[in-house]
């Protein structure tokens, strides 16, 4: 059994992670991190070999350097930090062989919406990237709008800027990109209109952080 560790645990991501690692059938729910709980994570590692941070763009490096020091892997969906600086922080600071991955989106369609942005950049690549979340997000654009330009742009492929926005209750997390050509556009949309739709790939990153070859990962893509 896989013992988890969700940071954030009083969060509405936070606790859907409890539910679903409650219910799978290889992790266990080791404890519920949150300063509204009165539970620093710190406390709660040396009953951990995973921890699951959805958090704050403040606090989540803090609870990932703490993870990796202890010894336990990190599983990352919060956004809106500096990644190569924790990056180089995570590389001097763990032990015992400990992990970081960081996904800034778990939904498997939202990965493959990604993946096949960065394949049509290549031959279409002049792109506008809208992505839509509900009121409540901090960051905008969001960690997967950002990666699916960085994307795009690796591809050969151009996204103009700025990056489109949309902050609105009722939403979930959405993104479209479209492309343009002459004669021609192409859209590639992904929706999550439900948080359970994050659950699948939080634990295939609960299940494959430990075995993946680099001590700090981005991108959901290196599990699947």
């Amino acid at each position: 059994m896989i013992r988890v560790v969700v940071s954030g645990a009083a969060g509405r991501m936070g606790e859907t992670v409890c539910e679903a690692v409650e219910r799978a059938d290889d992790a266990e729910l080791a404890g519920r991190a949150d300063p509204s709980l009165d539970a620093p994570l710190e406390d709660l590692l040396g009953d951990a070999d995973v921890v699951v941070d959805f958090t704050t763009p403040e606090a989540a490096p803090q609870n990932v350097l703490a993870a990796v020091a202890a010894g336990v892997h990190a599983v990352v969906g919060t956004t809106g930090f500096d990644l190569d600086e924790l990056r180089g922080h995570v590389e001097a600071e763990r032990s015992d062989g400990a992990n970081v991955l960081v996904a800034p989106n778990f939904a498997i369609g939202a990965v493959l919406m990604m993946e096949f942005a960065q394949r049509a950049a290549a031959h279409l690549p002049e792109a506008e990237v809208i992505e839509l979340h509900h009121a409540a997000k901090l960051d905008a654009p969001s960690g997967t709008a950002k990666r699916t330009a960085q994307l795009i742009g690796e591809a050969g492929g151009n996204v103009h800027e700025p990056i489109h926005s949309v902050r609105l209750p009722g939403l979930v997390a959405h993104q479209e990109v479209i492309f343009g050509g002459e004669g021609q556009t192409l859209s590639i949309r992904h929706d999550s209109t439900d948080r359970h739709s994050f659950m699948p790939g939080v634990l295939l990153a609960v299940r494959g952080v430990g075995g993946l070859p680099q001590p700090f990962t981005v991108g959901l893509e290196n599990l699947l």
